[in-house]
């Protein structure tokens, strides 16, 4: 047995209470499907408004706009007043400034291969030079040969 239920969508306007609702959960930084669902709408019905009426649209970006300008606020106090770590934040997120991580030293040196063959023969000359004369004697040493016995 087949049963219809009776369905009529919801007619969407941008009425003042919907736009602060949008403007509220953007400042919060609800973004997409959670944003829509947090201004009290279905995800595709905020997709509709926000093409068919632009402003619903600017109520998102002026509560993204908000919502970021008080968070920085509070950084940018918190810095002058001395907390280091806000300092920092601002300095690495705004200002994208990074700690060094190691120490890199550039070291020109140019060889020629002349210099580098005379450097290499006079190191040769040292070696000889500081080198004991060793005479060595070879002696035959007798040896005992042993006689097999063969069975």
């Amino acid at each position: 047995m087949f049963v219809s239920f009776p369905y009529e969508p919801r007619k969407l306007q941008a009425t003042e209470s919907r736009l602060e609702a949008i403007k509220k959960a953007a400042k919060l930084g609800l973004k997409g499907d959670s944003l829509a669902l947090a201004a009290g709408m279905l995800p595709t019905e905020y997709r509709q408004l926000v093409q068919f009426d632009p402003i619903a649209e600017w109520a998102e970006l002026t509560g993204r706009a908000e919502g970021e300008y008080e968070a920085s606020e509070l950084l940018h106090t918190a810095a002058q007043n001395g907390d280091s770590r806000a300092a920092l934040a601002i300095l690495q997120n705004v200002h994208g400034w990074v700690a060094k991580q190691q120490l890199s030293i550039d070291v020109e040196q140019r060889i020629s291969i002349t210099a580098a063959l005379e450097q290499a023969q006079s190191r040769v000359v040292d070696a000889l030079s500081h080198q004991e004369s060793e005479t060595v004697e070879f002696k035959e040493v007798p040896t005992k040969q042993k006689k097999l016995k063969v069975a």
